[in-house]
C-alpha cells in the first residue's frame, strides 16, 4: 500500500493490465487509505482570512486517546422499569419452579443452581445422559408453559 495520500502509479506496475483493472486498483486503493488514515487521523483545517484553525476529530479514536484525554464515559446503569421487570420475572419462574415435582425441580436446581453437568447428574441418579437431557428438554418445556400461562 502507498503512503497516505498517495497513490500508486498502477499503469507502470501492471502494464499489461486492462483501464478496467487499473481503475479497480485505484479506487480499491483508495478505499483501503480511506479506512486506515482518513477515519482515524484528526483533521487540521486553517482559515487564512479569519486565522482561525479548527481541529477536526477523527471518527474512529482508540480508549487509550479517549482516556488521555479525559472523556467521560457514560456508566451503563440499570434502570428502575428495569430492575422492576427483573423481579417479575424473577417471581414467575419461582412460581414455575414450585409448580414442578420434587424430582423435576432437584433436576433442574442442580443442572442450573449448582452447575453440575448432565453426565455428573446421570452418574448420580444410575441412569443414561441422554436420559438425564431428555428429562431437562421436557421440563424445561413445561416450566416455559406454566410461564406462558402467568
Amino acid at each position: 500500500m502507498a503512503k497516505p495520500g498517495r497513490i500508486p502509479d498502477f499503469r507502470k506496475l501492471y502494464p499489461e493490465a486492462s483501464e478496467e483493472v487499473i481503475e479497480v486498483l485505484r479506487q480499491t486503493e483508495r478505499k483501503m487509505q480511506y479506512q486506515e488514515y482518513d477515519l482515524k487521523m484528526e483533521q487540521i483545517v486553517v482559515d487564512q482570512e479569519e486565522q482561525i484553525v479548527d481541529i477536526i476529530p477523527s471518527r474512529e479514536d482508540s480508549l487509550e486517546r479517549l482516556m488521555d484525554k479525559e472523556v467521560q464515559f457514560q456508566e451503563a446503569s440499570i434502570t428502575v422499569e428495569e430492575v422492576i421487570l427483573q423481579r417479575l420475572e424473577v417471581q414467575r419462574l419461582h412460581r414455575a419452579l414450585s409448580l414442578l415435582s420434587e424430582d423435576e425441580r432437584y433436576l433442574i436446581e442442580q443442572i442450573y443452581f449448582e452447575e453440575k453437568t448432565e453426565r455428573e447428574m446421570a452418574k448420580e441418579l444410575g441412569v443414561y445422559h441422554n436420559a438425564v437431557h431428555k428429562k431437562k428438554q421436557l421440563i424445561l418445556k413445561k416450566l416455559k408453559n406454566f410461564l406462558k400461562n402467568f
